[in-house]
C-alpha cells in the first residue's frame, strides 16, 4: 500500500492493527516473564477413546462423571447423561460460565429474562421459580450453547440427552 496518509488507508489498516496489538501485548507480556505460561502440570489430554469410554460409562450409569474438576484453573469439565428430567428452578451464577455440548439426545433450555422470588443459595449462586420473558432453545447432538454468567437457566430433558459440560469461574 502506497504510504499516503488518506481515510481509505487508514480505514483498510486500522483493523489490522486493532487485531495485532493484543496478540503483540499478550507476547510481550509471556516473553518478559521469562517463564511458561502455562505450568506442564496443568495440560491434559483426553483422547477419543478415553472420552467415548467415559460417555459409555455415564450412559449406562444414567449419572455424571467429572474429566476435570481443578481449582487451579477453576475449570469443571463433566459428562452427564439424564432421562426425562426438568429443573424445578432457573439458576445462576456470579462467578461462573457454562458452556453445553450435546455428544447424543435432545434437550431444551430456558435461558434469560428477569428472575422473579429469587433466593441466594450461597456466595455468587441462586435459584428462582420462574423468569419472566426467557427464551426457549432445543439443542441436539452435536449443539453448543454458551451461558454466560447471571443468566438465568434451567433444562428440562424429555426422553434423554447426553452432554458434556464445561464450567468456568472467576
Amino acid at each position: 500500500m502506497k504510504n499516503v496518509k488518506s481515510r481509505r488507508n487508514f480505514l483498510l489498516t486500522a483493523p489490522l492493527a486493532a487485531a495485532a496489538i493484543p496478540l503483540t501485548d499478550t507476547l510481550l507480556h509471556a516473553a518478559a516473564a521469562g517463564q511458561e505460561t502455562t505450568p506442564s502440570s496443568e495440560i491434559q489430554v483426553f483422547s477419543a477413546a478415553e472420552v467415548a469410554g467415559v460417555v459409555s460409562d455415564v450412559k449406562a450409569s444414567h449419572g455424571t462423571k467429572n474429566l476435570i474438576t481443578s481449582k487451579a484453573t477453576k475449570m469443571t469439565i463433566a459428562v452427564n447423561e439424564e432421562t426425562n428430567k426438568i429443573a424445578k428452578e432457573f439458576e445462576y451464577h456470579l462467578h461462573r460460565d457454562h458452556v453445553f455440548q450435546v455428544l447424543d439426545g435432545e434437550t431444551k433450555y430456558e435461558l434469560g429474562g428477569t428472575p422473579k422470588n429469587a433466593r441466594q443459595t450461597g456466595p455468587g449462586e441462586w435459584l428462582a421459580p420462574d423468569s419472566e420473558g426467557y427464551t426457549t432453545v432445543t439443542l441436539k447432538k452435536g449443539d453448543y450453547l454458551s451461558i454466560p454468567r447471571m443468566t438465568p437457566h434451567r433444562r428440562i430433558t424429555e426422553g434423554s440427552v447426553t452432554l458434556m459440560l464445561i464450567a468456568a469461574a472467576s
